[in-house]
């Protein structure tokens, strides 16, 4: 079974978007999206140094975008992809619609896994982010909060030393990573005070995502969620919360918005591909996060992580390799990217 994840905030680096626009097609999806979002994810994607692109209102829809971008591309056979409005080019995209097995995003990422999956068109998907990183950042200017990844240490001494300090386990991410959040303070304290065995690493982020500091954007979420249209997922789509697959769209949707204040199950999530036999594994742009994860955790698949144009060939090949008999389709719907 071939999987397809989405990475989240902090995998986007300075110009990691430049080579994907010299395919066809792709810097005319781009402009689209930032129409729709307001911001010009053709700039930030290649030329907005790494102080710009770490603005959560600005790198959240960037990475939704990325990954959005990147789906067409991936169909066999070429490597562009043809204007949006074209009607063969549609139907193109199905190549891989029939291969993919199953779809998850880390935090941000599972809004582009939930579009990939149909449950929102990619207008909706990018509003929705949009939306999602201004609250998140308005959530993050009321008080100095942070996060640090805790790398090692036996899980049990980790989350005890989080209790003792106060912190939340935003990020349970596998393989012997978590990521701690809370205020500045308490995260000083951790540094101080760190688990046995474990190091203890300040992250660039503007504040405890996944924790209870966040939850003034979920009500704003909440109102927005409930103007969307949602569809069922037309593959099997797993959710941060419990890593478990979710196939009411609705529900899907309604996840989206509760996780932003609670949080993200990474290490669930690749349990349950474990446990549904995946064999590969492609991550999306901006890539190479959730593949270090992967072949910690999940020994024996192959992974792929797609960072340029130039490992598109390698993608189709597992796609080919990988990919269910016949599955359900994958739902790609950039070229509808209208607000």
């Amino acid at each position: 079974m071939l999987a397809i994840v989405c990475p989240g905030q902090g995998s986007q680096t300075p110009g990691f978007l430049t080579p994907w626009l010299e395919l066809d097609g792709v810097r005319d999806e781009l402009a689209r999206l930032s129409e729709a979002t307001g911001l010009d994810l053709v700039a930030h994607g290649t030329t907005s140094d790494a102080e710009t692109i770490k603005d959560t209102a600005i790198a959240q829809p960037l990475i939704v975008g990325a990954g959005l971008v990147s789906l067409p591309p991936l169909r066999a056979g070429s490597t562009t992809h043809a204007t949006s409005d074209s009607t063969s080019d549609k139907a193109s995209r199905s190549t891989i619609a029939t291969s993919v097995g199953l779809l998850a995003g880390h935090s941000v990422g599972e809004i582009t896994a939930a579009a990939a999956a149909g449950v929102l068109d990619a207008g909706d998907a990018v509003v929705f982010v949009r939306e999602r990183g201004r609250a998140m950042a308005a959530a993050s200017a009321a008080k100095p909060t942070g996060m640090a990844a805790v790398l090692g240490g036996d899980p049990d001494d980790v989350l005890a030393a989080l209790d003792r300090h106060g912190l939340t386990p935003a990020n349970v991410n596998g393989a012997g990573q978590t990521v701690a959040a809370g205020t500045l303070d308490q995260l000083e304290a951790l540094r101080g005070d760190p688990p046995a065995r474990a190091r203890v690493i300040p992250l660039q982020v503007a504040g405890a995502f996944h924790t209870h500091h966040m939850a003034p954007a979920v009500g704003t979420l909440e109102e927005l969620a409930a103007t969307m249209t949602t569809s069922d997922p037309s593959v099997t789509l797993l959710s941060n919360a419990d890593g478990k697959a979710v196939p009411d769209g609705r529900e899907a949707l309604d996840r989206l918005v509760r996780q932003v204040s609670n949080p993200v199950r990474w290490d669930l999530c690749m349990e349950t591909m474990q446990q549904l036999g995946v064999t590969g594994l492609i991550e999306l742009p901006p890539a190479g996060t959730l593949v270090g994860l992967a072949k910690r955790a999940l020994k024996g698949v192959e992974t792929l992580a797609l960072k340029t144009p130039d490992d598109l060939d390698a993608a189709r090949r597992m796609i080919s390799e990988h990919g269910v008999a016949a599955p359900p389709s994958l739902h790609e719907s950039t070229s509808e990217a209208t607000p």
